[in-house]
């Protein structure tokens, strides 16, 4: 009895050690072959895309952009897409922008069959040809060279402005207490380096991309 009561506590434990443990190794191997990791300068792409349409198509061109919607985030490593409706009586342009994880993704969308086709039933729409401009940098939120508008340079000068002059303000009173802390003298190279640094940092990757989301309509009219 007690040999049997042994066997039956042990072979249980044996058995769900080798069920546990082989799923797992087999889960890691496939997840670290299908999510390959990406340098920094692969991650993020955007392109912005201009569409001037004829008096009287936005109904029309609204319907088309209820349908490409859906399929542009289907596609792999679709992150954003975002609208910028013309102002009635000033503009005929809307403006899309979209985002993807890598650049080999946009561009997988970008010249999609899929992407031909809508564009394509979309033509009749247009005043003016397809526009894009593809990047992987800060430059979509300044003016991109190539086919697709940018903001006006006087647009640019302000948003920057007000959008720096804050940090500037702000930025060296909150890190001096900790420079000091850290014998770095004021006022120094080595100070305003590092103010600089998080001044540029918290441009790119905090402010600016919400500044001009919350802007976007008068930015680009």
């Amino acid at each position: 009895m007690r040999e049997r009561a042994r066997s039956s506590t042990y072979c249980p434990r044996v058995r769900l050690v080798r069920v546990r443990w082989e799923p797992i190794a087999q889960s890691t191997k496939t997840m670290n072959k299908e999510s390959p990791t990406h340098s920094p300068a692969e991650r993020g792409a955007t392109v912005v895309i201009t569409h001037r349409i004829k008096d009287g198509s936005a109904p029309a061109y609204e319907a088309w952009l209820n349908g490409i919607g859906p399929v542009c985030r289907s596609f792999p490593g679709h992150l954003d897409w975002q609208i910028i409706r013309p102002i009635a009586g000033l503009s005929g342009t809307y403006t899309v922008v979209i985002r993807f994880d890598t650049e080999e993704h946009l561009r997988q969308w970008m010249h999609s069959d899929e992407r031909k086709r809508y564009i394509a039933d979309a033509r009749p729409l247009f005043a003016e040809e397809d526009r894009f401009h593809i990047s992987t940098g800060l430059d979509i939120w300044f003016a991109p060279e190539g086919a697709v508008s940018a903001p006006m340079r006087w647009k640019q000068a302000l948003v920057t402005l007000s959008a720096i002059y804050p940090l500037v303000l702000g930025v060296p009173l909150l890190l001096s207490p900790l420079l000091r802390k850290l014998g770095v003298t004021d006022g120094g190279f080595i100070s305003t380096f590092i103010v600089a640094a998080v001044v540029v940092w918290l441009m790119a990757y905090v402010v600016m991309p919400n500044y001009t989301k919350l802007i976007r309509r008068w930015l680009f009219a």
